[in-house]
């Protein structure tokens, strides 16, 4: 409507000066002069998008709706997109908890929700969402161990990555209220030792490994042993010593401990 009625002022106008009285002149000046006026205040909100509107520097409110609205005249629009954007850190350097140095990275999913904040309370708020991200990398990968070898109940950033995400996303969100800006998803996206001790590293986690696969097979064989001696005093009556107790105990436990396929050594108990 306001549009129809900008254009007919217009030409309207235009029609008086075509008349070319003075009367008709001047009204028609002041006319098309109102219309112009008037059209200043038209803007074309686009899907997604919102429009801030500052009236001689004094900020007036915003448009989230899609369409054609007829505002204030004489107001300043300044538009800002509240679609969902991906932010993809750089690759970062820290030190864990434990004063390891671990690269990380990670991706930031954020909209705009209060585009006021978003214009007005920060310089550029792309550029502070990216700043307080990798500050916020940081801190949070430095409260975790990259990986825990003795303590099982302990946050890790390798085996606990939803925990991480959350905590990077709790601490994101209330560093970037003051931007008017929603977190609404954080992944870390690369994780790994830093090349200078990658390789020490990685031997410890061999020898981790070795060791846990070891203490399962040595506790699988005292149990085979035990459930051995029991059998046999059972379902033959016999009675073993001690020392044959712990004779037969080493030979299953050397058995089943070697890596190597043990050579039985029969006993005739034969004396020149």
């Amino acid at each position: 409507m306001g549009l129809i009625i900008a254009i007919l002022m217009l030409l309207g106008g235009a029609w008086l000066l075509w008349l070319r009285s003075v009367s008709s002149i001047i009204f028609g000046t002041i006319v098309i002069i109102v219309a112009l006026i008037a059209s200043s205040s038209l803007t074309i909100i686009a899907p997604n998008e919102a429009k801030a509107l500052t009236f001689f520097g004094q900020y007036i409110g915003t448009i989230r709706s899609a369409g054609l609205f007829m505002t204030v005249p004489l107001t300043n629009k300044a538009t800002v997109s509240l679609r969902v954007r991906n932010f993809n850190s750089s690759l970062l350097k820290v030190n864990d908890l434990r004063g390891n140095p671990v690269e990380i990275a990670a991706v930031i999913v954020f909209k705009v929700v209060d585009t006021s904040k978003a214009l007005f309370d920060v310089d550029d708020y792309e550029q502070f969402v990216e700043i307080q991200s990798e500050s916020a990398i940081r801190h949070v990968a430095s409260e975790f161990p990259y990986d825990s070898f003795d303590e099982k109940d302990t946050l890790t950033l390798r085996s606990n990555p939803t925990e991480v995400s959350d905590k990077l996303t709790e601490e994101l969100q209330s560093r970037l209220e003051i931007a008017g800006v929603e977190v609404m998803e954080t992944r870390l996206t690369h994780l790994a030792y830093a090349t200078e001790i990658a390789s020490a590293m990685l031997q410890r986690q061999q020898s981790a490994a070795i060791l846990s696969a070891r203490k399962i097979i040595v506790e699988g064989a005292v149990s085979i042993t035990e459930d051995a001696i029991a059998k046999l005093e059972k379902d033959t009556d016999l009675k073993l010593s001690d020392d044959r107790k712990l004779q037969l105990i080493n030979n299953v436990m050397v058995t089943i401990i070697s890596e190597r396929g043990t050579q039985p050594v029969i006993n005739t108990n034969q004396t020149e």
